[in-house]
């Protein structure tokens, strides 16, 4: 029996009706990823890759198309299914981090087991064990003001892995950090790849980012440009060593 993909699209378009016309987005994906990969989606802004990674993760519809999730066709799913399936099998990482600012790193971590009702000693430890495995363990009772952007994003990475997904998607999660916080985030996501077997997707416009990746993927104005195995990844020790030196 042939294996199937863990995402798996199919004609995936997207566009937005304006009076007369319609503004394309997507003009026609065709992608799978596996269990156990490491993908960098790439484009300029406007290409049409966050579009993607929004609908991947749930967060948007396709106009046209077919998206199959662990072998089950979700496209039409509705919304309350696809939030159950995105609270069960999905974690995501954001540009903004998007933490509660007046609640610690532990119940920031800990809120979507709320949602999937998991008993709270349970979520305490698990949101422990996770924030532990981001480095973060000494820093359970500091809100986002009292961390740096770099350990505001590993505590949304933290979230992420509370529910044990099957996927974790992140959206430009360098955006907002500096060259050393970036390098220290997609040290993590390499680590969670590469040591806990979890897959990743990841959207980023910067080819540096990207190189940490197994496989890039390229969008340009809508269509699937390359999508190519990367032959050598820059390690990111390498990298920080690069820039202590510059410093």
């Amino acid at each position: 029996m042939e294996k199937q993909a863990l995402v798996q699209l199919r004609g995936i378009k997207k566009w937005y009706n304006l009076g007369d016309g319609k503004l394309e987005i997507l003009k026609g994906i065709d992608l799978e990823i596996d269990e156990g990969e490491f993908v960098a989606i790439m484009g300029p802004s406007g290409s049409g890759k966050s579009t993607l990674m929004h609908i991947i993760g749930f967060l948007d519809r396709p106009s046209e198309g077919t998206y199959k999730l662990d072998g089950e066709d979700v496209t039409s799913f509705s919304d309350d299914q696809l939030a159950e399936i995105r609270n069960r099998k999905i974690g995501f990482v954001f540009q903004s981090f998007n933490l509660l600012a007046r609640t610690s790193a532990l119940d920031n971590v800990a809120l979507p087991m709320v949602y999937a009702g998991v008993p709270q000693e349970e979520r305490v430890a698990r949101a422990i064990a996770a924030l532990e495995s981001v480095g973060l363990g000494h820093r359970l009772d500091h809100n986002p003001s009292e961390l740096s952007g770099g350990q505001q994003q590993r505590v949304a990475i933290a979230r992420a892995l509370v529910n044990k997904p099957q996927v974790i998607f992140a959206d430009e999660p360098t955006g907002n950090l500096d060259s050393k916080s970036s390098i220290d985030v997609m040290r993590i996501f390499q680590d969670l790849n590469e040591k806990e077997g979890h897959t990743i997707v990841f959207v980023t416009h910067e080819p540096d980012v990207a190189e940490h990746a197994k496989r890039i993927v390229k969008i340009l104005d809508g269509n699937l440009l390359s999508d190519e195995l990367v032959k050598k990844r820059r390690l990111a020790v390498d990298e920080e060593h690069m820039y202590e030196q510059k410093g």
